[in-house]
């Protein structure tokens, strides 16, 4: 792989615009290189002998110099045959550097010229980011220092009531207010704190005790200044119940795994520009025959970018923090949480999801052709089915086409770096990718169409046509045994993500409950493209619940409890995302939630009428009011779709109607992307027009309106997380906030 790719291909997505622009230069190289062939300058003799080609995984591993020695003093002459001088300006209170070029009588030095302006404009740029982010996390590593002193104050607290002090100092006087003030804020805490969201146990805030000969294996202090103070007081005069409480799990910390992820971060963005410049300096060197790389990488390396080594050991002061006060000391045990390994892929999964793809062809056909050749569609008892057993089975449709959109979603998230897994806040290296949801949805994909042929089997085999109660139950049956693997609790099957996605789903419940954040209203969003799903589990109810699997006879309709809640299931993702809306409203005071909560509620009436005028069609006021609310609905959310989630229609912007910044290079896409929306948000009107197709069941054609609707929003979610990607990109948001434990305010501190 060339340099340029494998640098692209280790930025940090939301840095990309921090990074140095390898590429422009390189094009500047490149003009530079075709003035000098068509003058016919001098080309620099080529090496004749092979060098090893330097790479960033070797250079990662650590078989390369990570800084460069300062070389000896030049000699006179070796300056005055200098080609560039680089000096070191202080403007605007921030450090820039600029290079002058000495042979500017020489032919094509213009071009020459437009490429050291051009690197300088990129160096300055990327040491004037990376200061600025080592300022933040210095800042960070301050705030997280004191509430280190605030948790070890709070155990102090609560192992030792009593007040005893065993080392009087001035660090033990602070600690013990600290103490007294998190006490405060902790019962302030409780108090505030909803009653349905604490568990029925206790918190428990103890960290694992330390001995004290693993703490003096690490030779580091436990804060993350160096100012040498002891502050592990915790396990002295405590060894009586040392066996005891160490037993206890400690609380895993995501600030400072967090701060760890920034600071290696920042150590990669170090080292990757570093090389970066030097790469480019040599091409430069080997283009016109020049020696300037050894002159400016000597000034990369004097920079703060090159220089510095507060990142380094901020690094080693959080990770002996973090194995010493969270790990017990067990350097493997932390660094497996700091640092984990990327997930491998599995043959076995690609395999098995080949496999089950392979199955799910195979049964497709098989029902194909015992259709055909028994003329079931043509039989009496086809319209009972259509109405019976179809609506059944058609749930496993829509969840497998569903994944199938969200596999396809992954698979281009990747293939474009959109940052998905940050962007949703999967833990790092636990996040599903397309082959392993391609691999659930074609198991749900075997599973209905076996039950399907399973079905059709056992009712034209005559020894067991008799037991029709038997057979109408296998669809049941799979929908119990994929209910219990959702929600077993043993570790199998991906338990991690089911229990995102339970999480989520309960939130997404419980909306106006719980603070809202992405994952949360996202899934929401995919369920209101799941109503008819909905209304087939509440079809599961209604038919096994009143008897009707018995006769195969489907009088649900016909309740009027069935088509109350017909209303109220087709309304309850609309409901959500409308609570959703009012509680980030009330939260952040953003007008554009308002409206977004109106768009939601113009879908709810919207979903009403033409849920009413499905069931009452001799009243000519649900044929008005269904078509009014839907038209103005399918306007509000295909406007709000293309401006505001997808960011487009920008009139001046630099891609006509489109945004800025796009990460698919095919412009017609987004084009092709905004008019499928459209075109797929008018299938309601298949609901208010009451289509008919000769050959088509009205379930056939239902299913047939959820289905587009599904592939709409798998379309929406691509460019959804794209433009909330290309958000983050130009905040350079990486991280997500983590919200810490105690309140620790110095002002409040002098006011007292």
């Amino acid at each position: 792989m060339k340099f340029g790719k494998e640098f692209t291909a280790q930025m940090v997505p939301e840095w990309h615009n921090a990074y140095m622009d390898y590429n422009f230069l390189k094009s500047l190289l490149k003009e530079i290189q075709r003035f000098k062939l068509t003058t016919g300058s001098p080309q620099p003799p080529q090496p004749s002998a092979l060098k090893r080609k330097l790479t960033l995984y070797r250079a990662f591993s650590g078989l390369t110099q990570g800084y460069a020695h300062p070389s000896p003093p030049s000699s006179h002459a070796d300056i005055e045959s200098q080609p560039i001088l680089v000096n070191s300006l202080h403007e605007d209170g921030s450090q820039n550097y600029k290079t002058t070029f000495l042979m500017a009588a020489d032919d094509g030095a213009e071009y020459e010229l437009v490429y050291f302006r051009r690197l300088d404009d990129e160096f300055n740029k990327v040491d004037k980011f990376y200061r600025a982010k080592v300022e933040e996390v210095m800042k960070e590593a301050e705030m997280l220092n004191k509430q280190m002193d605030a948790l070890i104050a709070f155990r102090i607290k609560v192992e030792n009531p009593q007040g005893l002090v065993f080392d009087i100092s001035e660090k033990t006087v602070e600690m013990t207010r600290l103490a007294s003030g998190i006490a405060a804020s902790s019962a302030a805490l409780s108090v505030s704190t909803p009653k349905g969201a604490l568990s029925g146990k206790r918190p428990h805030m103890a960290m694992e005790i330390i001995e004290e000969g693993g703490a003096g294996e690490l030779g580091q202090s436990d804060e993350l200044n160096e100012d040498g103070d002891d502050i592990n007081m915790v396990s002295r005069g405590k060894q009586v119940e040392e066996d005891n409480s160490s037993k206890r799990k400690g609380v895993r910390p995501p600030p400072l795994e967090v701060l760890d992820r920034k600071l290696r971060l920042l150590k990669s963005f170090s080292f990757l520009n570093t090389l970066a410049f030097s790469k480019i300096m040599k091409k430069y060197d080997k283009i016109t025959s020049r020696n300037a790389s050894k002159a400016y990488m000597k000034t990369v390396d004097s920079s703060y970018l090159g220089s510095s080594d507060d990142v380094a050991k901020l690094m080693e002061r959080v990770e002996n923090t973090f194995i010493k006060h969270f790990c017990n000391a067990n350097r493997s045990k932390a660094m497996n949480i700091l640092r984990p390994k990327a997930k491998r892929e599995r043959h076995r999964t690609t395999f098995s999801m080949g496999f089950l793809a392979g199955c799910s062809a195979a049964l497709v056909l098989a029902l194909i052709l015992i259709i055909r050749a028994r003329n079931i569609m043509d039989s009496r008892g086809s319209t009972k089915y259509m109405e019976t057993m179809f609506p059944l089975y058609s749930l496993f449709g829509f969840v497998v086409l569903h994944l199938v959109m969200y596999a396809a979603d992954i698979y281009f998230w990747r293939r474009y770096r959109v940052n998905y897994s940050f962007i949703f806040g999967f833990k790092e290296g636990n996040e599903l990718g397309y082959r392993q949801v391609l691999l659930i949805a074609f198991a749900l994909a075997v599973l209905g169409l076996g039950s399907v042929l399973s079905n059709l089997d056992m009712e034209m085999d005559p020894r067991t046509k008799d037991f029709k109660a038997f057979t109408e139950l296998i669809p049941l049956l799979a929908v119990v045994l994929v209910t219990a693997i959702l929600i077993c609790p043993f570790n199998i099957i991906y338990r991690s993500s089911r229990l995102f996605f339970l999480t989520c789903l309960f939130h997404s419940i419980c909306a106006p409950l719980y603070k809202v954040v992405l994952p949360d209203f996202f899934l929401a969003d995919q369920l209101t493209s799941q109503v008819q799903a909905l209304r087939s589990l509440e079809f599961y109810i209604c038919y096994y619940g009143w008897g009707d699997y018995r006769i195969r006879v489907n009088t649900c309709k016909a309740s009027a409890v069935f088509q109350t809640f017909s209303f109220i299931v087709a309304v309850i993702p609309y409901v959500s995302r409308f609570q959703q809306c009012l509680r980030r409203l009330y939260e952040e005071k953003d007008k554009m939630h308002a409206l977004n909560g109106l768009k939601y509620s113009f879908a709810i009436a919207a979903v009403c009428f033409r849920t009413a005028y499905s069931l009452y069609k001799n009243l000519y006021i649900w044929y008005v009011l269904a078509w009014v609310f839907s038209v103005i609905a399918a306007v509000s959310g295909t406007y709000w779709d293309l401006v505001i989630d997808w960011g487009l229609l920008q009139r001046n912007s630099k891609n006509r109607w489109l945004r800025d910044k796009l990460l698919v290079p095919q412009k017609s896409v987004y084009f092709v992307a905004m008019a499928l929306n459209v075109v797929l948000r008018l299938a309601w009107m298949q609901t208010v027009l009451n289509f008919k197709v000769p050959f088509l069941h009205r379930e056939g054609l239902v299913a047939i309106v959820a289905s587009l609707e599904i592939i709409r929003r798998g379309i929406w979610n691509f460019f959804r997380i794209e433009n909330e990607h290309l958000n983050n990109v130009g905040k350079y948001r990486a991280f997500k906030s983590v919200p810490l434990p105690f309140n620790y305010d110095e002002d409040d501190d002098k006011d007292d």
